[in-house]
């Protein structure tokens, strides 16, 4: 998809991939331990989510370049985060070794796209 059919964060790629990552997490993150509810668990919904709440945001402070890489940067931080809570899921044999590497290998093609963004991100910005 080109740019010029990128109305809306939702059009985004990177936002995409991201969302739907997140909706698996939650999925398989149901079946964690209740002693995981206000720890792993929690911490790695909110950190998938995060990704792409802060895209919705970076996406509407395109008008100002350092807002719009502040953003950005949170994004990519939020999903080195949740590789994070993955690799602890994995090891706590809460996910299956396969489900979290799939899982990894999309949020570092998620990172891949934000760093692109970061590192290039005059096409992105409006009324410059």
């Amino acid at each position: 998809m080109g740019k010029e059919f990128i109305r809306s964060h939702e059009d985004v790629v990177v936002y995409q991939m991201s969302f739907e990552a997140a909706m698996r997490i939650f999925e398989l993150s149901k079946s964690f331990p209740v002693e995981e509810r206000y720890s792993l668990t929690d911490q790695i919904r909110r950190s998938s989510r995060s990704v792409c709440a802060n895209l919705a945001e970076a996406w509407r402070k395109r008008r100002y370049k350092a807002a719009f890489l502040a953003k950005l940067s949170d994004c990519e931080a939020e999903a080195a985060e949740t590789q994070v809570w993955l690799k602890f899921a994995v090891k706590c044999r809460y996910l299956e070794i396969e489900q979290g590497r799939e899982l990894y290998r999309i949020y570092n093609q998620v990172l891949s796209g934000l760093v692109n963004m970061i590192n290039n991100p005059n096409p992105w910005l409006i009324g410059k």
